[in-house]
């Protein structure tokens, strides 16, 4: 399955290389001769053209841009000491409390545990603290700085070694869906032919900062940018209904509004038709923290009419997320739905 594959893949900000190597070979594999090119830019995002199929020789090919971002949070080794234990920093943002007694593993295989001082050993006023990076460390056996230094360096990254599994009725497990999830809708919507060209654009260190979308948008235009994500779900029962963001199994969420975008009513409520003429259920993502690659590519060049659609995930920034397999279909679903009917998204009075 091509989630599981992506999902237990290691490419945390800045190392996605393994990542975008499966991609591109899995696309050049099953469309041998229907992309028009393929490339890699200076910062490591990796870009996908595949022209559209002509409705007439008086219509306008559009140009639709389509983004999902391949990294994933993790860790990197900052320091070894000298007792043979491997100190280190967040790579995105991950809380610490969840990483506690964690395995972990680096790109050569090698795992290890995450520690922390023993509960026996903490003071009453650490037992009830949650603790600072600075008190875990990574116990990969070795029992001096020299042992470890066989097989690790500093710089080295580290990841989680989930098994992505389906659970429940109808639900995924597993790592890094934020947002192998969007790698994953993107390469099969590249599988179908559409009246627009399409730029596929995986990007890079989209968890430290959108930096990879900083450096597309300023090369990239088009008529119409779709970003396809991953968004927190908070519904469970000690969170309040109105704080749950978005909910599984209630379909993709079309966002409003995060902390780097206003999306255009006028194509909102054409993602509302599309949904509805289709049936194929949508929610909104509710709330306005947060960003992703939308907030630099709709600003790119003249400005791109952007639309974020997102696969709600509860336990988003862990080793162990979960999204429902109905909501990651049905995203599909409306994507080719907006493909296929792409001259009427590009009809935008924004006045």
């Amino acid at each position: 399955m091509l989630l599981k594959e992506l999902s237990e893949l290691n490419g945390v900000s800045g190392d996605e290389k393994i990542v975008r190597d499966f991609i591109l070979e899995h696309l050049k594999y099953r469309l041998q001769g229907k992309l028009n090119s393929c490339r890699i830019d200076q910062i490591g995002n990796l870009l996908i053209e595949k022209k559209g199929i002509e409705k007439g020789s008086d219509v306008k090919m559009p140009k639709i841009l389509v983004c999902a971002h391949m990294d994933e949070i993790g860790l990197m080794v900052t320091e070894i000491t000298a007792e043979g234990y491997l100190k280190f920093q967040t790579v995105g943002g991950i809380e610490p409390g969840i990483l506690i007694a964690k395995t972990v593993i680096f790109n050569s295989g090698l795992k290890g545990v995450i520690g922390l001082k023993a509960v026996h050993l903490q003071k009453t006023e650490e037992r009830k603290k949650i603790p600072d990076i600075d008190d875990l460390y990574i116990d990969i056996g070795a029992s001096s700085k020299a042992e470890a230094e066989n097989v690790v360096k500093l710089g080295d990254y580290v990841t989680f070694p989930t098994i992505f599994e389906e659970i429940g009725s109808g639900l995924y497990k597993g790592k890094a869906l934020d947002d192998r999830v969007g790698c994953a809708i993107i390469m099969e919507l590249l599988e179908q032919d559409y009246p627009c060209d399409l730029t596929a654009v995986f990007t890079v260190q989209e968890e430290v900062g959108l930096r990879g979308s900083k450096v597309v948008s300023n090369y990239l235009q088009a008529d119409l940018a779709l970003v396809v994500e991953a968004t927190r779900a908070a519904d469970f029962t000690e969170s309040e209904r109105e704080n749950w963001i978005v909910t599984l199994g209630n379909g993709p969420a079309c966002s409003l509004i995060d902390s780097a975008t206003i999306y255009q009513p006028g194509l909102v409520k054409k993602v509302i038709t599309a949904a509805e003429k289709n049936s194929i259920p949508l929610q909104f993502r509710q709330g306005a923290a947060a960003a992703n690659d939308a907030g630099n590519i709709h600003q790119a060049g003249i400005g791109i009419p952007t639309i974020t659609l997102s696969v709600p995930c509860r336990n988003i920034h862990t080793m162990s997320s979960i999204i429902s397999k109905n909501d990651y279909q049905h995203c599909v679903q409306l994507l080719q739905c907006i493909l296929n009917d792409i001259h009427y998204f590009l009809n935008l009075n924004i006045s």
